[in-house]
């Protein structure tokens, strides 16, 4: 797959604007501000193809991006921030919620900070992924700002944390250096190519 072949194709703000031509999806999801745009963009190799933003919450809509005309690449709004209205965050409950009913997820990215331990939305949503049998793979963001000393207790304590199975991939990732691409590409052609198969 092209990973530099990319366009950007709709910020659904509802189900209807939701794409309906069966092409796998892989779905980034993450607590706003922990670098889940900056992620995408590593993965394309762009700078600011998925909008970052200094504020979070700067993604409010599920965008979607085709990658080489083969499958979606969707940006989930971020979860667990406080400083927007309680409208906005029932709004954006309802979005993720009929975008989850809809089974349309092929591979789940879920991103974490490297240097935390998981937040109760990073261990709901992982409760998420593991309860709907959905595949999925961790992202451990953020790894440039961690001593190497920390890297291998912080991974252990976020698979841990989220009750992660053994074959739940953690990927130890920087979105600043690249560390990681290569296996997170790895991960999504494989979810893509699984789909391709099942629809064949």
């Amino acid at each position: 797959m092209n990973f530099n072949n990319v366009e950007f194709v709709i910020s659904a703000a509802a189900v209807k604007d939701f794409p309906g031509n069966g092409l796998p999806e892989i779905a980034f999801a993450g607590k706003s501000n922990v670098g889940k745009s900056s992620v995408i963009n590593r993965v394309l190799q762009r700078k600011n193809f998925a909008r970052v933003g200094e504020k979070p919450g700067k993604t409010v809509h599920i965008n979607y991006f085709l990658l080489d005309k083969q499958c979606y690449l969707v940006d989930l709004p971020g979860y667990g921030f406080a400083k927007v209205s309680q409208s906005e965050k029932d709004r954006w409950a309802k979005l993720m919620e009929a975008y989850f009913a809809e089974n349309r997820i092929d591979l789940g990215v879920m991103i974490v900070d490297a240097r935390h331990a998981p937040t109760n939305n990073d261990i709901t949503m992982a409760s998420w992924f593991l309860n709907s049998g959905c595949p999925f793979v961790v992202v451990a963001n953020k790894l440039d700002k961690l001593k190497k000393s920390e890297i291998v207790p912080n991974l252990a304590r976020i698979r841990e944390d989220l009750e992660l199975p053994e074959d739940c991939p953690v990927i130890p990732f920087s979105a600043e250096k690249g560390t990681g691409r290569a296996e997170l590409i790895s991960c999504i052609c494989d979810a893509a190519e699984r789909k391709q198969k099942a629809n064949t």
